[in-house]
């Protein structure tokens, strides 16, 4: 059975590993919109830029909590974070499942909901379901909800709780180094001009224009499942001291 949660409402979750979905309906003027997560530690914080599993870092260290990516079904666009509950380190005592636009506000963003799935089961219905309505509709990050320790046993929280300054005021809230010289609020360089074709070459030889609407088609060699990536590769945090998010965050420091 599927439990309809309301903003505060709790369920216990019985299942050790669980599928977090965040879904919308696309459109004209939708932007798109990301899931990512954040481990707390005991004081209600990251211990290191580590700790935030997003597009860029898609695996936790640990393995236990990671991105599964995009994928368009029946009912619009989701994206989704995995968590193994039960080999997730002891000092964490939460995981905040978090949803951003890219630079453009939630009120933008139809039908936004999130569903937890047992992960070890197959087509199954959703273990709960939260309707998320933003308070203001200028939030441009939410924190959908949070998985938490309860005892020996964890349960899962709706929220709902967003901030107009994007990732950028989210981590800084729950202690991820913002360089502020430069990163978000930094303007975007401009792209070199485009080099004119050598007079020989005739105009049939030019590459097929790719379609204005939709996604492109994955270069061969590439999975034709899901989304094809959108940003640059992953890149380990621990490997550049200027950790960056890319290209709606801040810059982060590494620590």
């Amino acid at each position: 059975m599927t439990h309809a949660m309301l903003k505060g409402s709790n369920v216990p979750l019985e299942a050790t590993t669980v599928r977090a979905v965040l879904r919308w309906t696309p459109g004209q003027g939708v932007p798109d919109v990301d899931a990512s997560a954040l481990l707390l530690g005991p004081d209600g914080r990251v211990r290191s830029d580590e700790d935030f599993v997003f597009y860029n870092q898609p695996r936790h260290p640990s393995g236990m909590v990671w991105r599964l990516g995009k994928k368009r079904v029946a009912e619009g666009l989701t994206d989704t974070i995995q968590t193994d509950l039960s080999g997730v380190e002891p000092d964490i005592g939460r995981v905040l499942l978090v949803a951003s636009a890219d630079g453009v506000s939630f009120d933008h963003v139809p039908a936004l909901c999130i569903m937890l799935y047992d992960a070890a089961v197959a087509d199954g219905e959703p273990l709960a379901r939260f309707e998320i309505k933003p308070e203001t509709g200028a939030e441009t990050a939410l924190i959908c909800g949070e998985l938490y320790r309860r005892g020996e046993g964890w349960k899962f929280r709706a929220l709902g709780e967003g901030y107009s300054n994007g990732l950028k005021g989210l981590a800084t809230d729950y202690g991820i180094s913002v360089d502020e010289s430069e990163g978000a609020d930094e303007p975007a360089p401009a792209e070199p001009a485009a080099q004119p074709l050598p007079p020989e070459l005739p105009t049939s030889a030019l590459p097929a224009q790719q379609p204005a609407y939709g996604y492109p088609q994955p270069a061969s060699g590439q999975p034709a499942y899901g989304y094809p990536p959108s940003r640059p590769a992953p890149v380990p945090v621990g490997a550049d001291p200027n950790f960056r998010l890319p290209p709606q965050g801040p810059q982060f420091i590494g620590r």
